[in-house]
């Protein structure tokens, strides 16, 4: 199966509140005499969706589905796409390369959710059908980062057992709570802090699976943290630089796992 067969998936990502195809899928079925990737994963990222496909092949980007062209770079197969909604479970998407139709194809969500079929049709060759089953819920970035971490001792310098716990909070945004505590968006603005040497938080999401943490002490940046997860979910990486309040410079990576 060629990659833009594939990447007609990405129609999954459809964003609104009560869309059922952000998640994640593992394939059933492929018309096809090459091994096709057999993971794919759709998160909403603002008014973008994040769409990783894994297997023999791998792909990872964003596209926004607002009906217009738009770019996919880094793609040989296509670098151009429209995405537009026929009704609530199909989606046409058609790629492009330099702007010459290379495949249309429709998507269609079966009625309880739980299956994707995506069809391509490419001028001179038979319409190619591949289905997926959904192995996870839909899913905002929040979700990835929600639940309860202990630190892995076993990859990390710093061996204190250290414990976190972070909440979705309805609102896109996350209740962090370990050493110290906050309530934020990923908009990149100033949050308060509790119990820490640091004043305010601001907090930036890099993609699904990635955030950025600003801290500031004294209207000055003491502290750049980056979490980033695992394609599972089950392991977070924290990588930290900074200044103490003693004027010492501080980087240190920790490895958490999801409880």
């Amino acid at each position: 199966m060629h990659k833009l067969v594939l990447l007609g998936l990405i129609a999954a990502a459809q964003l609104g509140a009560a869309d059922p195809r952000i998640g994640s899928w593992t394939l059933t079925s492929a018309q096809c005499s090459l091994t096709p990737p057999n993971k794919l994963s759709i998160t909403r990222i603002h008014d973008e969706a994040h769409i990783v496909i894994s297997g023999d092949t791998h792909l990872d980007f964003t596209a926004k589905l607002n009906g217009h062209e738009g770019s996919v770079p880094g793609n040989p197969a296509f670098n151009q796409i429209e995405l537009r909604r026929i009704d609530k479970h199909q989606v046409e998407i058609i790629e492009k390369k330099d702007g010459a139709l290379v495949a249309t194809i429709r998507d269609k969500l079966s009625s309880d959710g739980n299956e994707l079929t995506s069809r391509t049709s490419q001028t001179g060759r038979a319409e190619r059908i591949t289905v997926w089953t959904r192995s996870g819920g839909k899913k905002s970035a929040t979700d990835l980062f929600a639940g309860e971490w202990t630190q892995d001792r076993s990859k990390t310098r710093l061996r204190q057992g250290m414990a976190l716990k972070i909440e979705a909070d309805g609102k896109d945004g996350v209740r962090f709570s370990g050493d110290f505590s906050y309530n934020a968006r990923f908009d990149g603005k100033e949050y308060d802090l509790k119990n820490s040497n640091n004043d305010t938080v601001a907090l930036q999401l890099v993609d699904a699976h990635t955030v950025d943490s600003i801290y500031r002490r004294d209207d000055q940046i003491a502290q750049r943290d980056r979490w980033v997860v695992s394609a599972d979910g089950a392991e977070m990486t924290l990588t930290t630089t900074g200044t103490l309040e003693t004027g010492q410079q501080v980087k240190e990576t920790m490895v958490f796992r999801k409880q």
